[in-house]
C-alpha cells in the first residue's frame, strides 16, 4: 500500500530554518511529480512547491519563492523541503503529495 510520512517540523524562531522530509513507499517514486502543501486553521490548503520525477524542474508559490527549496533523492524515496528565512505566516501543517496520496502532515510553528 502507498504510504507517505512527513517529518522535520517543529518550533523555530522567525528567520530560522527547517528541513522537512517525506518518505514514500508502495509505488514507483521516481515516476511521479511530488508536491508540498500547507494548511493553517480556518484556511484552504495552499500549494507550496512541486518537483518533477527527475528533480530537474521545480516550481514555487510566490509566497515562498527565494526562501524554500524543494529537492528529492530517488534512491531513498524521499522528497525534501528546505525552508529558510522563516516567517510567522509560514506556520502551518505541511503535507506532501505524490500519486494523489497525502501524508499525515508535520507541524511547523514560526514564533518567538
Amino acid at each position: 500500500q502507498v504510504q507517505l510520512v512527513e517529518s522535520g517540523g517543529g518550533l523555530v524562531q522567525p528567520g530560522g530554518s527547517l528541513r522537512l522530509s517525506c518518505v514514500a513507499s508502495g509505488f514507483t517514486f521516481s515516476q511521479y511529480v511530488f508536491y508540498w502543501y500547507r494548511q493553517s486553521p480556518g484556511k484552504e490548503r495552499e500549494w507550496v512547491a512541486r518537483i518533477s520525477g527527475s528533480g530537474a524542474f521545480k516550481e514555487y508559490a510566490d509566497s515562498v519563492k527565494g526562501r524554500f527549496t524543494i529537492s528529492r533523492d530517488n534512491a531513498k524515496n524521499t522528497v525534501f523541503l528546505q525552508m529558510s528565512s522563516l516567517k510567522p505566516e509560514d506556520t502551518a501543517v505541511y503535507y506532501c503529495n505524490g500519486q494523489d496520496y497525502w501524508g499525515q502532515g508535520t507541524q511547523v510553528t514560526v514564533s518567538s
